[in-house]
């Protein structure tokens, strides 16, 4: 595999529980720390690529896409993977946050936001709100690639609640979070012929008034989702575009039809 395969960053089994990926991530990110390998440059790259490893098998929804991608595409699994997925998507969700600050805690490291800031550059943004009775700390990834957005604070930005929350925020600090746009679902037919080499296909997104060319893998299933990152509906307050998602339905062949046919009428 390559050596950008997430499990052997780790050095973990693909059948290793979520206990054993926790562990092996807590002792890799305490070897390769920065402030413990001043004299070593290359550990803070892998640091890097540790924390990404753990922040996707350590989400189940990520590590079930990622293993598609694995036994589909092979050594290719990670490149295939990261042109969907983004920095912000990657660490979405993900609780190296509070791993990283546990150690910084115990063993007097920096933290999180203080490694993230070195690894990132200003790709990396932060903000901490407090007023009596209220308090509000999160990140997000502001570089080109950003898809999704990112709460690890307890504060809802989702949804009804998530509202209010963005108001008061906006209210009482001025601070003004990008909202990302909302996915598009669609359906695609293609014929198993299509479906099976692969290729371009015409694609009119009605929503957008667009004419895309959409590029089917080879080998593509029935029932499959293709993703096209950033063409949902538009993002607000500087927020990205939402993503768009092609259901792929592989048309009957004439033949297969009329066979089904007459068995059913016997």
């Amino acid at each position: 595999m390559s050596q950008n395969d997430y499990y052997q960053i780790l050095d973990v089994d693909q059948k290793a529980g979520s206990r054993q990926i926790k562990e092996a991530y807590r002792k890799l990110a305490f070897k390769y720390h920065p402030d413990r390998n001043s004299k070593n440059p290359d550990a803070s790259e892998k640091m890097k690529r540790v924390n990404e490893a753990y922040a996707v098998l350590s989400d189940a929804t990520k590590r079930r896409e990622y293993d598609a991608l694995r036994q589909q595409f092979g050594s290719s699994a990670y490149s295939q993977f990261r042109q969907n997925y983004s920095e912000q998507d990657i660490f979405s969700g993900s609780d190296i946050n509070q791993i990283l600050e546990q150690m910084a805690r115990a063993f007097g490291l920096r933290g999180f936001d203080e490694i993230f800031k070195e690894f990132y550059g200003q790709e990396y943004q932060h903000y901490e709100f407090r007023k009596p009775g209220f308090f509000a700390k999160s990140y997000y990834f502001s570089g080109p690639r950003q898809t999704r957005g990112m709460n690890h604070t307890g504060l809802p930005l989702q949804g009804s609640i998530g509202k209010l929350a963005r108001f008061f925020l906006k209210q009482f600090s001025g601070i003004e979070l990008p909202e990302e746009g909302t996915d598009i679902n669609d359906t695609i037919s293609l014929s198993p012929e299509h479906a099976r080499q692969g290729g371009p296909y015409a694609y009119y997104l009605r929503k957008k008034d667009k004419k895309l060319v959409v590029q089917i893998p080879p080998g593509v299933k029935h029932d499959q989702s293709i993703r096209l990152t950033g063409m949902g509906e538009d993002g607000k307050g500087g927020g990205t575009a939402g993503d768009l998602y092609l259901k792929v339905r592989i048309r009957r062949t004439l033949l297969k039809s009329l066979k089904d046919f007459l068995s059913k009428s016997r």
